[in-house]
């Protein structure tokens, strides 16, 4: 019997050239119907995808619609859109940590911090806002890679290790502020427009809505072509030009839909913009790989030559730097930096809108979009419930409750993957 540890990733993954993610799943697929079927036969395997957020997102979306129409009007949606983009990026970073396994739990005081550091340096100090900001995320890196260090070397488990951390950023962010406890933002600043105002123009976001359809369809003709060459069967290009065009439409709809209003948010833009390169750096570069494998079975991983501590090392680093941006762009939002920024249910909105999303706790399986799924989840309630004028600590219960399904959800979908690997 093999002495290998179990799940132990095979070494042709290892070295296989890499191509697109639809390789292995379409494998029988030549035609919609095939795509179709392939689409079912993954569903069984309990391979769900964004399945169960979209749906439960449809229901939140139709109850809260049918309870006050208000909720989907193309101004309410706008501002729903601001609000998802502050906790939004900090959730991009717990996606990184929890996709090896770890954990995080000082990036809400890690913004709040990021703000207050924005503040003293920009309005207090007279620091250019640029240098400001970057000092900010700067400070972000450096605690997260005193973490990696923690978990590396003294093997201190990131629950403890983030759990101290918590603890004393808030301390510092306390020390920061001073004895005011807030610093107000220049109004009418570049910084307060962006979290406020600012818009994306019209036509440029017709533009983009138009990329996302384009770019499908060109990486997947070329993929087509790639394994036509190698004598591997290759989706139609029917079953290619129905997708791109499906994603075309509907963002070129949503996007009519929010021009009757103020627009697309640049802040949510940047958010989007920031969550398409990281799913590109996860899904498409050897370094994605790695973080996959390491999740999987990091002693597999160490096996298979995957430096281990490096790829823990830019986990925490980007998770703590995507906090910090997440606290400055909390800053903008709010034209101020204070002690109340960081606290609350900043914490456990990033990591719940990553797990909601459809990133795994066990580690090993996660997407940058799970972050932008989760977030417009949970902030879907949050903005229902005060267009009903309900108390909040209904957002709590509700939240928390999507929170287990989402749990659950994971769970039965890895023990039907295992079941189904087996079989």
């Amino acid at each position: 019997m093999s002495n290998e540890p179990q799940g132990a990733p095979q070494p042709e993954r290892q070295t296989a050239p890499l191509l697109d993610r639809s390789d292995v799943r379409v494998k029988h697929a030549t035609g919609i119907s095939g795509a179709i079927a392939a689409f079912v036969e993954r569903v069984r395997s309990g391979d769900l995808g964004s399945l169960p957020v979209i749906a439960g997102l449809v229901i939140i979306w139709t109850v809260f619609t049918s309870l006050n129409p208000v909720f989907l009007s193309a101004d309410n949606l706008v501002n729903l859109l601001f609000d998802c983009s502050t906790v939004g990026v900090i959730s991009l970073g717990i996606v990184c940590v929890l996709m090896v396994g770890q954990i995080d739990l000082s990036v809400g005081s890690m913004s709040g911090f990021a703000s207050a550091l924005l503040g003293m340096l920009w309005v207090n100090h007279g620091w250019p806002v640029l240098v400001a900001i970057v000092a900010a995320i700067v400070v972000g890196a450096v605690v997260g890679a005193l973490y990696a260090l923690l978990l590396n070397r003294l093997g201190m488990p990131s629950f403890v290790a983030t759990l101290a951390g918590l603890l004393a950023i808030l301390g510092m962010q306390l020390y920061v502020l001073g004895a005011t406890g807030s610093i107000n933002l220049p109004y009418g600043s570049t910084m307060v427009n962006l979290g406020q105002l600012m818009i994306i123009p019209a036509i440029v976001s017709y533009i983009l809505a138009l990329a996302p359809g384009a770019v499908i369809l060109g990486v997947g003709l070329r993929t087509r072509e790639r394994r036509r060459a190698s004598n591997l069967s290759a989706p139609s290009v029917g079953s290619l030009l129905a997708r791109s065009l499906a994603i075309t439409v509907l963002l070129v709809v949503v996007v009519a839909y929010l021009n009757l209003g103020r627009g697309v948010p640049l802040m949510f833009g940047i958010f989007l913009g920031l969550a398409v390169v990281m799913d590109y750096a996860l899904t498409r570069t050897r370094w994605g790989r790695s973080m996959s494998a390491v999740g999987g079975n990091h002693e597999a991983a160490r096996r298979a030559g995957i430096n281990v501590s490096a790829i823990y090392t830019s986990a925490f680093v980007l998770c703590a730097s995507f906090a910090a941006l997440g606290g400055v762009l909390t800053a903008a939002r709010l034209a101020s930096a204070s002690q109340q920024a960081g606290s609350g249910d900043v914490n456990l909105n990033a990591i719940a809108a990553a797990v909601i999303g459809g990133t795994s706790l066990f580690g090993g399986r996660g997407s940058a979009y799970s972050a932008v799924l989760g977030i417009i989840v949970i902030q879907s309630i949050a903005s229902g419930l005060t267009l009903l004028n309900l108390s909040s600590s209904l957002r709590f219960m509700i939240t928390g409750a999507v929170l287990a399904i989402a749990v659950i959800v994971d769970s039965l979908a890895r023990q039907s993957r295992v079941s189904h690997g087996r079989a």
